[in-house]
């Protein structure tokens, strides 16, 4: 499996880019799984440290559904792989599958392309009850942004960990 990641453009309006970014940073984190087996995607860094691959796709999945569903969309649903709004469970890839990862994943990304595309424009205002304040379409792709890059710094290191692959 070869994940197929397109660079952003070099010019262009301000939410092309965000979309070309944050779907670049999406390809990355997907690249970075490719060609692994499920117990190397499992694979933890070092100890103390739990944090997997498989795990870092797991916990996306959480932050696609909750700044697109339930914040910008307003959608009253649980986490992805917590009832309890646990985020940590997410991290805990033990027993879990590519399969079930990446559909989850994935599922999340379309959802939140959609609500991003029907977005009136990225001044659109959503609350965000966890900070108490009302934030918009702009922060939360510039969010997921961030939130992506600095977890694809990590996937590079427990890439390197698992089979000696570097570079993005």
């Amino acid at each position: 499996m070869t994940t197929e990641r397109i660079g952003p453009p070099l010019t262009g309006g301000e939410r092309e880019m965000l979309r070309a970014f944050l779907d670049f940073h999406r390809a990355t984190l997907a690249m970075k799984c490719d060609g692994l087996t499920d117990e190397e995607l499992r694979r933890a860094s070092m100890p103390p440290s739990t944090l997997s691959l498989l795990g870092l796709v797991r916990h996306m999945a959480e932050v696609e559904r909750t700044w697109f569903r339930r914040v910008v969309n307003g959608e009253s649903i649980p986490l992805v792989h917590s009832d309890t709004d646990d985020y940590q469970v997410a991290y805990d890839a033990t027993g879990a599958t590519r399969a079930e990862a990446f559909a989850a994943w994935e599922a999340e990304v379309e959802h939140s392309r959609r609500i991003e595309h029907e977005a009136e424009s990225l001044d659109v205002l959503a609350y965000n009850a966890r900070w108490e304040e009302d934030v918009s379409l702009r922060l939360v792709m510039l969010h997921l942004i961030h939130e992506y890059a600095r977890h694809n710094g990590h996937a590079d290191f427990l890439r390197e960990g698992i089979d000696g692959t570097v570079g993005a």
